[in-house]
């Protein structure tokens, strides 16, 4: 059963979804809130889990207070989170691979809906060689209002030129669930970082352990069809 309709395009998260960068992006927090002299543990960070940057900005200040400078925090981010993906830690999440490439055998349209920057979103898709991989990329700096507002998801939908209501949505948090939901987009989730709490788990079409999941679940609407 995939209800209420065909599955036309695959709409995909990034981070903790097609890339294994969620802890490396926390490790990369926490380093550079120690490099400027600040104790935020991997605890604080994972509440930033799915959030667009201005949260994440919101977040800090509402919990550390506005003399944290955020500029200063966010590029040190971004520096030990380079050091870290050049060191070789950045790979692909099992079953990506597999799945693009059934995705190419049945020309099935795809698109990224991702909280991440345009400039971090294209460089870790280009350095794991799967930037030319989708139709189309939608980016924090693309939208208005990030997740859990369905903006991002309504953005890719509508830049493949699928309906909603015939994409599927491949998401790890909550906040990317609430997203895909609230846009009318069926979507499963494949836990990463965050397991799944009873609002998630209503709101999901399924709860899957890996892209592997993914891969034959869409096999088998495609066979229903």
């Amino acid at each position: 059963m995939t209800g209420p309709g065909p599955i036309r395009a695959i709409l995909f998260d990034m981070d903790g979804v097609l890339l294994d960068s969620e802890t490396l992006s926390l490790d990369a927090f926490v380093m550079a809130a120690r490099d400027l002299g600040h104790d935020m543990p991997i605890g604080f960070a994972r509440q930033m889990i799915g959030l667009p940057g201005d949260a994440c900005a919101r977040l800090v200040v509402e919990t550390y207070g506005p003399e944290v400078d955020l500029g200063a925090l966010f590029r040190a981010q971004d520096k030990r989170m380079h050091e870290l993906v050049e060191a070789g830690g950045l790979i692909m999440k099992q079953g990506v691979v597999p799945l693009l490439d059934y995705l190419d055998a049945r020309k099935l349209p795809r698109a990224i809906a991702t909280s991440s920057s345009r400039a971090r979103t294209d460089a870790h898709l280009r350095h794991v060689g799967l930037y030319e991989r989708f139709d189309a990329i939608v980016t924090r700096d693309d939208v208005t209002c990030g997740k859990p507002d369905p903006e991002p998801y309504l953005r890719a939908a509508a830049a493949i030129g699928i309906d909603p209501a015939d994409c599927l949505a491949v998401e790890d948090s909550h906040n990317g669930a609430r997203a895909a939901h609230a846009a009318g987009i069926r979507v499963i989730v494949v836990p990463d970082l965050m397991a799944p709490n009873e609002e998630i788990i209503g709101k999901a079409h399924a709860i899957m352990k890996d892209l592997h999941e993914v891969r034959d679940f869409i096999e088998r609407a495609d066979s229903a069809e």
